[in-house]
């Protein structure tokens, strides 16, 4: 499986690690899945990109449709927090678009970064080593 997320509740933290080819399908069932759940509302959230491969069928329009999504499913009045890991120049690029998009989105409340490293990320998320 490509996404693997844990929840860490104490936190208030969705850790998502993502492996191998990564396809648009699986990005939106993510998305779709971990975020319509009352639990998670006001969460932080750590995607680790760092070990995917390849991206599959992930166009520019995709990455837009995803970030509109994502946007439409923030939970106003909790503002929160998502960190991207990437270590690649790919990876990096994917997630900047990915940036750009979300932060055009009026309707979202997300802050959002992208990072090369989980402790950069970590420290800017304030919570301690996952």
């Amino acid at each position: 499986m490509p996404i693997r997320y844990d929840i860490h509740h104490n936190r208030k933290l969705v850790y998502a690690t993502l492996n191998g080819v990564l396809t648009e399908t699986d990005m939106f069932t993510y998305q779709r899945t971990v975020w319509s759940r009352p639990d998670v509302v006001g969460y932080n959230e750590l995607v680790d990109a760092t070990g995917v491969t390849q991206f599959e069928s992930v166009s520019a329009d995709k990455v837009h449709q995803l970030a509109n999504l994502s946007a439409s499913m923030d939970t106003p009045p909790h503002p929160s927090r998502l960190a991207i890991v990437a270590s690649t120049d790919a990876q990096f690029g994917m997630a900047r678009m990915y940036q750009i998009y979300r932060e055009l989105e009026t309707k979202g409340t997300r802050t959002i970064q992208v990072f090369r490293s989980c402790d950069e990320a970590l420290k800017w998320l304030g919570v301690g080593v996952a």
